[in-house]
């Protein structure tokens, strides 16, 4: 695995999605401004992202990567593919489960937990409320991409992983430019709209990596949902990488219900966050996903060396 072209495709297709992502939040900040839609989309949005972070990209990636590279070295593609079914299978048991419950008590998690400054405001809470449910499923799909980026990272395929979050930039650009052409009298249309584009960008991603996974002559099937002894070891090891990225996302949710207090302050975070992500996307977070999948397989060689050199070319 060439580590730097590979660090260069996933820098290339994140400074896509960073320079995506920036005109996404120019028309959103053109059409919607700081106003109450606004902040109920990015209070909307922010809960199933940071179920997302947290779980999903952070912990999951973090733990699942290494022993499914573990599985494919030392068992190969047969072991490797029940390894993936029986991760999938839980996954998609718990995700939907989480899901039913949250859409279930949405109302108590806005008022209590996503944005209580919005209680004073029926209009706002009860449209941050629609909102949320319309975007929790993205959850769903994103913490099945987040598997099968970490199966076609383990097999040296960067590609379609680091292109997927483009299409969410994709589809709600195009979205607020349909908004914009054919005059939506409405922000609360707009917020609507671009809440249902989150959910199908999510549905996308997820039928591009499947896509992609198949072409690998990889296939994944659904197992019976169980707490083998190979997703008890996931779990074990996702624990810590949880606790870890939990403060960062916990700090971030504190900085959301607090400025649910002041009309205007949410959106007006999330437009300046947006700054700061294109060089943390581009550089660190690129040679982060193309390290992990190379050291993973060379210490399931034993070869020290090797991961030696590849954490000092990447540090280069």
């Amino acid at each position: 695995m060439n580590l730097l072209r590979s660090a260069t495709t996933v820098g290339g297709y994140t400074m896509m999605s960073r320079v995506l992502g920036f005109v996404r939040e120019l028309l959103i900040a053109a059409l919607l401004g700081t106003g109450p839609v606004a902040d109920a989309f990015y209070a909307a949005f922010r809960f199933p992202n940071l179920f997302r972070r947290l779980f999903a990209e952070g912990a999951f990636n973090s733990a699942f990567v290494p022993l499914f590279a573990k599985e494919l070295e030392g068992g190969g593609k047969s072991q490797a593919q029940a390894f993936a079914s029986q991760v999938l299978s839980f996954l998609v048991v718990t995700l939907l489960a989480l899901s039913a419950l949250a859409e279930i008590f949405m109302p108590f998690l806005v008022s209590w937990i996503i944005a209580p400054g919005f209680a004073d405001d029926p209009e706002k809470f009860d449209l941050t409320v629609l909102l949320t449910r319309v975007m929790f499923p993205y959850l769903l799909f994103m913490s099945l991409v987040a598997m099968l980026s970490g199966v076609l990272n383990s097999f040296g395929r960067f590609a379609a992983a680091a292109f997927a979050p483009v299409i969410l930039n994709i589809v709600i650009i195009s979205t607020l430019a349909g908004a914009w052409v054919f005059g939506l009298i409405s922000q609360t249309q707009i917020g609507t709209l671009m809440s249902w584009a989150v959910c199908v960008s999510g549905a996308l991603q997820l039928l591009l990596l499947c896509i992609a996974v198949e072409r690998t002559d990889f296939s994944i099937g659904f197992a019976r949902p169980r707490l083998t002894p190979n997703v008890k070891r996931l779990l074990i090891l996702a624990v810590p990488a949880a606790t870890a990225g939990g403060i960062t996302q916990i700090n971030l949710l504190i900085g959301q219900i607090i400025a649910s207090q002041k009309a205007g302050a949410i959106a007006t975070l999330q437009y300046a966050d947006r700054i700061y992500q294109l060089p943390l996307g581009v550089v660190g977070i690129a040679i982060g996903v193309a390290l992990l999948p190379d050291v993973s397989r060379r210490l399931r060689a034993e070869d020290l060396d090797g991961v030696h050199n590849s954490q000092n070319r990447a540090l280069e």
